[in-house]
C-alpha cells in the first residue's frame, strides 16, 4: 500500500488538475477523486458553448490578478507561479493545441471541449488516479497522524494522509466539509449572471448586439464596458456579464431588483459628443432622413426604436430639432433599466464567495488552520470575469496545491 493517500474532493477543472499534477509529480502516492454526480468535468463540457474556454492570453501575473473581483491580491502572487503561459504549455505537451481570439479569449483548435476533457481524463489514467463519480464525501475527520478519516455517500471509509478540496462554489455551509473541518464560508451569491428586463426600448429586439457599451451602477462606482447583447429575458454579452461579477454581492443584497444605467455607445462617447454628432449631421446631411441615416454605429433595427421611444417621426435631418437631438443623446448615453431578476449565461454558473481566504496560505494552497488541508478553484471565495479567468484560476491553485500537498 502506498503511504501517502491524497484524497481530492471534486471532479471538476480544479479537482483533476491537482489531481494530475499530485500523481505526476509524486509516483508513489494514491490519489482518489471524489465526485458527487454521475459525470466529471461538467462545467469544462459546456463552458464556450462547448468549446471550452481554457484560459485568457492575458501573461502579465499583476493585471491578470485585476479580472478577479474575488481573489485578486491572493492570486497576484500565485499567477508568478502559474499563468495561462504556463496552461498554454501544459496542454501542447499533452498534445492539445490552443488558439487565442479577438477578444483574448483561449479555446482548443478543435474548438470541442471533449478535446480538454480527454485530456484530462487520459491523463488522470495514466498516473493511476482512481476516479469515484456517484460518490460525495459525506464527513471527515482528523486524525491524530495529521491525516484525515473520510467516509462517502456509501458509507464507504478510507483513511487519507492528505486531502484538496475542490468542490466548486455551490458548495451549501450544511454540507460543506471546509465547514466540517473548522473553516468559514464568506456570503454565497451567483456570479456572471444576465439581466432580467421588460423595457420598451428592448422589448421585440432580441439577438441585436452593440460591439461598445458601457454599463453603469449608480449606487456604488461600479461601471463595465464590452459587448451587449439584447435577448428574449433582457440584457446581455459581456459588459452585463462583468457587472455582474463586480456587483454580485450588492445585487443580491437587492434580490436583483435594481436600476442600473447604460451607454450605448461606450464611456468614450459622452453625452455632449452624441449631441455633436447629431449637429453636425444636421449640417452635412441635412435632406438625409432620420430612418435612413443614423450618425453611430448601431443595429438599424435599434436607431429606429431609439428614434420611436422618443417620439421622432421619419423626417429630414434638417427638420430636427435641438430637444429631439437632447432625447435622442440621452437615451443613447443615459438609458435607465429595471431589473427583475437574473438569469443563467449559457448554463454556466460561477459562485461569488466561498471559504474564506485569510484562511489559506496562497503560496501552497493550505490552509492556515489544519495541516494537510488544501484548496483549489471555486471552493475559495475566488471567482473571475467573463473570458476564460475562472478557469485560469482552477488550473493555478490546482497546480499549487498539487504540488504543495506531499513536498514537506
Amino acid at each position: 500500500m502506498p503511504t501517502k493517500h491524497v484524497a481530492v474532493i471534486g471532479g471538476g477543472a480544479a479537482g483533476f488538475f491537482s489531481a494530475i499534477t499530485c500523481a505526476e509529480a509524486y509516483p508513489d502516492a494514491q490519489v482518489t477523486i471524489f465526485e458527487k454526480s454521475p459525470k466529471v468535468l461538467s462545467k469544462v463540457r459546456i463552458s464556450g458553448g462547448g468549446r471550452c474556454n481554457v484560459t485568457h492570453s492575458c501573461f502579465d501575473p499583476k493585471e491578470l490578478a485585476t479580472k478577479y473581483p474575488r481573489g485578486s491580491r491572493e492570486l497576484r502572487g500565485a499567477f508568478h507561479k502559474w499563468q495561462p503561459l504556463d496552461t498554454i504549455n501544459w496542454f501542447q505537451e499533452k498534445g492539445v493545441e490552443l488558439k487565442t481570439e479577438e477578444d483574448g479569449r483561449m479555446f482548443p483548435t478543435t474548438d470541442d471541449s471533449q478535446t480538454i476533457i480527454h485530456c484530462l481524463l487520459s491523463s488522470a489514467q495514466k498516473c493511476g488516479i482512481i476516479v469515484r463519480t456517484k460518490t460525495s464525501v459525506k464527513t471527515a475527520n482528523r486524525t491524530n497522524r495529521n491525516g484525515f478519516s473520510i467516509t462517502d455517500s456509501n458509507n464507504e471509509e478510507y483513511d487519507v494522509t492528505h486531502l484538496i478540496i475542490a468542490t466548486g462554489g455551490t458548495a451549501s455551509p450544511q454540507k460543506s466539509i471546509a465547514v466540517q473541518l473548522g473553516h468559514t464560508l464568506t456570503q454565497l451569491a451567483p456570479s456572471l449572471f444576465t439581466f432580467n428586463i421588460k423595457d420598451p426600448l428592448i422589448d421585440g429586439l432580441a439577438g441585436l448586439s452593440v460591439s461598445s457599451a458601457q454599463t453603469l451602477f449608480p449606487p456604488t462606482k461600479l461601471k463595465q464596458s464590452g459587448p451587449m447583447l439584447i435577448t428574449h429575458w433582457g440584457l446581455s454579452g459581456p459588459a452585463i456579464l462583468k457587472l455582474s461579477a463586480w456587483g454580485a454581492r450588492d445585487f443580491a443584497d437587492r434580490d436583483y431588483a435594481f436600476s442600473f444605467n447604460v451607454n450605448w455607445l461606450g464611456g468614450e462617447m459622452s453625452f455632449e459628443r452624441v449631441k455633436e454628432l447629431m449637429i453636425q449631421t444636421k449640417k452635412l446631411s441635412s435632406k438625409k432622413l432620420t430612418t435612413t441615416l443614423s450618425p453611430f454605429d448601431l443595429p438599424k433595427r435599434f436607431w429606429l426604436r431609439l428614434l420611436d421611444i422618443c417620439s421622432i417621426p421619419s423626417k429630414q435631418w434638417a427638420q430636427v430639432s435641438n430637444t429631439e437631438i437632447n432625447a435622442i443623446a440621452n437615451k443613447i448615453t443615459r438609458s435607465e433599466f429595471r431589473t427583475d431578476g437574473k438569469s443563467v449565461n449559457k448554463d454556466e454558473f460561477v459562485t461569488c464567495g466561498g471559504v474564506s481566504l485569510k484562511e489559506i496560505n496562497f503560496k501552497t494552497m493550505q490552509s492556515k488552520l489544519i495541516p494537510n488541508l488544501y484548496f483549489a478553484g471555486e471552493a475559495l471565495d475566488i471567482d473571475g470575469i467573463t473570458g476564460g479567468f475562472n478557469f485560469q484560476a482552477a488550473w493555478t491553485t490546482g497546480r499549487i496545491a498539487g504540488l504543495s500537498c506531499l513536498a514537506e
